[in-house]
């Protein structure tokens, strides 16, 4: 069966900060015209992260912004969101948040098969010399590569 996955947003930031561990993908709570919105693209994750509460994991930070056509039951743009993941990974991944430093941080808002879907990562954040070690890392691979398409 092939799948149709359109990408809608992306934090391109995220892989600049963080390390990222491991990745899950989660179905999102969404209300009135907020679908309308992410299948126009105007939406926003770069401020955005999770976090665990009451045994349920929300997102916070993440912008939608308002329907056009909407009616006076527009959507609030900054509103905390809830995720749909199973019980045992919530738990697990709680677990982790608390106990490793780590934290919960979305890579990428998509649509797939018709349901708004996030990628989350499990990250740790990097310090000021590793990220300089990765641009260090970065451009020497840019160089090699552009060496080798001249020889």
């Amino acid at each position: 069966m092939k799948s149709n996955k359109k990408i809608i947003c992306q934090n391109k930031k995220a892989h600049h900060e963080y390390f990222i561990e491991d990745t899950y993908e989660c179905g999102i709570v969404l209300v009135g015209t907020e679908i309308k919105s992410i299948r126009l693209g105007k939406v926003s994750i770069n401020e955005a992260y999770c976090h665990v509460k009451n045994g349920e994991m929300f997102i916070e930070g993440m912008h939608i912004s308002k329907y056009e056509l909407g009616n006076i039951f527009n959507h609030d743009p900054e509103r905390t969101r809830k995720l749909l993941l199973h019980k045992r990974e919530i738990l697990k991944l709680h677990g982790h948040v608390q106990r490793d430093g780590y934290t919960l941080v979305p890579l990428t808002v998509y649509i797939e098969n018709g349901k708004c879907k996030v990628e989350l990562a499990l990250a740790k954040g990097k310090k000021l010399f590793d990220k300089r070690e990765t641009l260090k890392e970065k451009s020497i691979k840019h160089d090699q590569e552009r060496n080798f398409k001249i020889n």
